[in-house]
Parts: structure tokens; sequence; C-alpha cells
């Protein structure tokens, strides 16, 4: 089981994402947005840009974490380890 954490989600019907379909595609795609796509405020899907960059030697997830902007929030966050922490 793979989980992605995006502080700034949205979930959506799946009513509201047939009815706009196209908007909601342009958000993810131009925008960086991502949804959270489900039934009775339950997540069943997500959608999110692909990756501009795609690298054919690995997987599907590890393209997206490392090529979308799945994880661009991290970039305002404190440091907390040091690089000699992380080699201990």
């Amino acid at each position: 089981m793979y989980f992605l954490y995006n502080i700034d989600m949205k979930t959506i019907s799946t009513t509201d994402f047939r009815k706009n379909i196209k908007e909601i595609i342009n958000r993810a795609r131009y925008g960086g947005e991502v949804f959270a796509i489900g039934r009775r405020n339950a997540p069943e899907a997500l959608l999110m840009s692909f990756p501009s960059m795609y690298n054919g030697k690995l997987d599907e997830i590890t393209n997206i974490n490392a090529y979308s902007q799945s994880f661009d929030f991290l970039a305002a966050e404190p440091e907390l380890y040091s690089l000699n922490d992380l080699k201990e």
C-alpha cells in the first residue's frame, strides 16, 4: 500500500468530478492540485498531474514521488537532521 501525503489535497465526489471533469483535470495538470475522488467522503482514486519527466527504469510510484510536485511542500519545512546525523 502506498501513501501520498499532500497538505492541499481536495476531496470531491464522483458526481462533481463527472460534472467538472475538464476543469478538474486542467487544475491538476496545470495548477499542480491533487484531488481525491470518491463516494460518501471515502476516497477511491487520486488525480494528480503526470510527472514532467519520466524514467523508464523506475516504477510508477518512484517516478511520481521523484518527478511530480507531491512533496514540494517539504521545501518550506525546517531541516531536522544534518548530513552527519544521516550518516550515523
